[in-house]
């Protein structure tokens, strides 16, 4: 695992990279930064979060639901590693067993040299168990919209 860190990603997978434009400077910088590390951009994208760690940290498990009541789905996820230089902070996490999908999923914050902050997220997935397998190009339909709802949570939640 921890081949999101570079590109290309693994052949045989769907790959989905998307950024967008937060806002600018160190503020809106650090707060995206909290949002992303205690797993707030998750929660303002409608996501229930449950884990073992409040923050993301190496190695750190992660139970993500989203859905309303019993319909709804649970995909669970290990931390596998943690980017940290003092422009560009984020995390990368990878599908557990039973997960819909399997690969990973990239996030990072970075405040470029010309002040704006971008958030970024990067990702290589397949279908993981019998029902995204069915659903062919509705699972990669979902995984865009709630890759933008995140970078949307991010610049809502920025101060």
């Amino acid at each position: 695992m921890g081949a999101s860190r570079d590109l290309p990603f693994p052949s045989g997978y769907h790959h989905l990279d998307e950024q967008k434009v937060i806002g600018r400077g160190s503020a809106v910088f650090d707060s995206a930064v909290a949002q992303l590390f205690t797993w707030g951009m998750h929660r303002g994208a409608g996501v229930k979060v449950g884990l073992d760690t409040p923050t993301a940290t190496p190695d750190a498990a992660v139970e993500l639901r989203w859905g309303i009541g019993p319909v709804g789905l649970t995909f669970c996820c290990r931390v596998i590693y943690v980017v940290d230089e003092p422009r560009v902070k984020g995390f990368a996490y990878g599908s557990l067993e039973g997960h819909p999908e399997t690969g990973e999923e990239r996030f990072v914050v970075e405040h470029r040299p010309d002040d704006t902050v971008v958030a970024s997220i990067s990702a290589f997935s397949r279908p993981g168990r019998w029902f995204t397998r069915l659903g062919g190009p509705a699972n990669r339909a979902v995984q865009k919209v709630m890759t933008r709802r995140y970078l949307d949570a991010l610049v809502s939640q920025k101060r």
